[in-house]
């Protein structure tokens, strides 16, 4: 009695685990089939918004001179909506514009970010709520192998289709780039890519750059870049 009470007992395992194995692979199965639509759906949508013209644009904050490139392309009648996403301090990003007198009414910053992964994590809500579909996102050439890795990685997995517009740097660059740092924000973009899907978290500190305060910033203090020269206005009598 006891030996066909260990029979029945381990087929009984035996074949628990069989429908286990089974039950794991048609979820292996169904995972990979959705991923596949997905994806496929994905792919029509990016080739979509590729053939249409830019709708938005996204400056990297690193250097001044981007926002001035920009401030120049809007001076000279860019309508685009524009997101500079932790750029030059907000009152020199506005005397920027002042200086050329470019409308500012379609600028907007974002000071959440505190990297290259953050610029596009915390940008992205934005660009959503604008119904964006084809951003130019505007860097420097030495920034330009990890960011356009990100951005085709972060947009591009929500049907952005990105396209990358080049500023040449003066001088040194502060940040330098380096194959880990590239491997590591890839890696995590490949993952939040996922995520983001289902979460995002909103920058509680997106504004447009028509509310900045000269005054205000200017009886607190403020530096520009070296590089933009910018004449910072008097604070006046204190």
């Amino acid at each position: 009695m006891a030996e066909n009470g260990s029979r029945l007992i381990g087929f009984s395992l035996s074949r628990g685990w069989r429908q286990g194995v089974r039950c794991q692979r048609w979820l292996w199965l169904a995972l990979l089939l959705g991923l596949t639509i997905w994806g496929s759906s994905l792919a029509t949508q990016l080739y979509r918004h590729a053939q249409q013209p830019p709708d938005a644009v996204l400056v990297l904050g690193g250097s001044i001179r981007r926002e001035i490139v920009v401030a120049d392309a809007v001076a000279q009648g860019n309508p685009l909506p524009i997101l500079i996403s932790h750029g030059a301090a907000p009152p020199c990003t506005r005397l920027v514009f002042e200086r050329v007198a470019a409308p500012i009414d379609q600028v907007w910053l974002e000071s959440c970010a505190e990297s290259t992964f953050d610029n596009y994590r915390y940008s992205l809500p934005t660009l959503k709520q604008w119904g964006t579909q084809h951003v130019v996102v505007v860097t420097s050439p030495t920034h330009v192998p990890r960011a356009a890795w990100l951005a085709r990685i972060l947009l591009s997995s929500h049907g952005i289709w990105v396209e990358m517009q080049l500023v040449e740097e003066i001088g040194i660059p502060a940040n330098v780039e380096t194959p880990l740092k590239t491997v590591l924000d890839v890696g995590r973009s490949l993952a939040w890519a996922i995520i983001s899907q289902l979460y995002r978290p909103v920058c509680d500190r997106v504004f447009p750059l028509s509310s900045v305060d000269l005054a205000e910033w200017a009886a607190q203090g403020f530096q520009c870049e070296h590089q933009a020269d910018i004449q910072i206005p008097d604070s006046g009598p204190n």
